[in-house]
């Protein structure tokens, strides 16, 4: 099934001649990373705390800047030796860390309960946990299925200009969100199958 991370050449072709001038200014990947995290923080206490209008204006920009953050600190790791332990336990950390205090808001965003939002967390978290056991496991890190890090992304930004723009979307969120989670069980299980193989 297509997912968004299949563009991930694309984007990173996009996003070179940022990551030779953030070189040059002496950047570092794990920066990079914690610039993600912190991202992702502020925009989860705003959402929480300030206001839910620019909230949703701003989600989808962040969501955007944050995939641009997670796919530079790689790049640059890798094609400047920068590659290190430390540095891909800040990566898988930071992944998480972010997901949760950037989509946890989202029952305030979105006016729906809270439950829904701790499933799709819950689930997502076991999504990445399942990508890294094939690394654990002596193979590449997973990131297969239809609904990673990216999908997810794309889903809550466009959830986001929807909820903004007030379209009559409140009788189908159950339904996409059922739809939602379908996906990450079947992205989970299909990254276990393809870990033990």
């Amino acid at each position: 099934m297509i997912s968004v991370y299949q563009l991930k050449p694309k984007f990173q072709a996009l996003l070179q001649p940022l990551l030779q001038r953030l070189r040059k200014w002496g950047v570092s990947p794990n920066l990079l990373t914690l610039m993600g995290i912190l991202l992702s923080l502020a925009m989860g206490i705003y959402a929480l705390y300030v206001d839910r209008t620019i909230a949703l204006i701003l989600m989808p920009i962040v969501l955007l800047l944050r995939m641009a953050l997670n796919a530079l600190d790689g790049m640059m790791a890798r094609q400047y030796n920068l590659q290190s332990k430390m540095g891909a336990l800040l990566n898988e950390i930071g992944d998480v860390v972010s997901d949760i205090v950037l989509y946890y808001p989202l029952y305030v965003l979105f006016a729906m309960d809270q439950v829904w939002i701790m499933c799709f967390l819950l689930l997502s978290v076991l999504n990445e946990f399942a990508g890294l056991l094939g690394q654990a496991l002596g193979g590449a890190r997973r990131y297969d299925g239809p609904m990673g890090k990216s999908d997810r992304a794309l889903v809550v930004g466009v959830l986001s200009l929807l909820f903004l723009f007030k379209a009559p979307i409140y009788g189908y969120l159950t339904w996409i969100w059922m739809l939602v989670f379908c996906l990450l069980i079947w992205s989970t299980l299909k990254r276990l199958r393809n870990a033990v193989l």
